[in-house]
């Protein structure tokens, strides 16, 4: 019997599956980061906890890192077959009357994105690397939030920050239904998801656009 997953329909299934593990990661990273705008101290603490913690280093965030580069590379290996096969017909039926903007451009939001996490990563991910593990220095618990606030001095660095959760949040209002409809949701409850879907594709990129727009604005 045929892989399932190196069909047309399990690849599309496993994308959903990624797409789902990473909302899930992004909803825990904004719940940190959003009390940096009520508490120094509870920011510290929990990220702290999240640098140094085994299971969250050695664990969750290689599977992380992992479920990234698959969601990315396997988005645009989808995107651009889906476009080899439907080359006539878009062409013939006025693809662009009968799709959404963003639907016809998923690869250039994904695109946008990827760079926007290139630049997180260099910001926060490679310093907190050559921090612990290529400089090792003393570990100061109050050091996060200090780092945190030193990236948004920059209304130039603030306006990307922004520019991209904007595109992020078209990317999953049209993603997070693809989803839906890839892993076979039950029409029962759809419509709920769907709700909850862009509750979440807009609440959660505008609430990351609040912080980096506080931190600056409190500089």
């Amino acid at each position: 019997m045929k892989n399932l997953f190196s069909t047309s329909i399990g690849k599309k299934f496993a994308m959903a599956i990624s797409a789902i593990f990473l909302m899930i990661f992004l909803l825990q990273h904004f719940i940190i980061n959003i009390t940096s705008v009520f508490s120094e101290d509870i920011f510290n603490m929990l990220s702290h906890f999240m640098g140094t913690n085994f299971l969250v280093q050695f664990i969750l965030q290689p599977i992380l890192i992992a479920g990234v580069l698959f969601h990315f590379i396997m988005g645009f290996y989808l995107e651009i077959q889906n476009r080899k096969a439907a080359k006539y017909e878009y062409q013939k039926e006025k693809g662009s009357a009968n799709s959404t903007w963003m639907s016809r451009n998923m690869i250039t939001s994904g695109l946008v994105i990827l760079a926007f996490l290139v630049l997180h990563f260099i910001d926060f991910w490679v310093p907190e690397m050559n921090h612990k593990y290529i400089e090792f220095l003393p570990e100061d618990p109050n050091r996060y939030f200090k780092h945190l606030v030193h990236k948004f001095e920059n209304p130039l660095r603030v306006a990307m920050y922004c520019l991209a959760f904007v595109l992020l949040a078209l990317h999953l209002l049209h993603g997070f239904t693809s989803s839906l409809r890839s892993m076979g949701t039950n029409k029962r409850y759809v419509a709920s998801a769907k709700t909850a879907g862009i509750i979440y594709s807009i609440g959660i990129p505008l609430g990351f656009c609040v912080i980096a727009i506080f931190h600056y604005l409190n500089q």
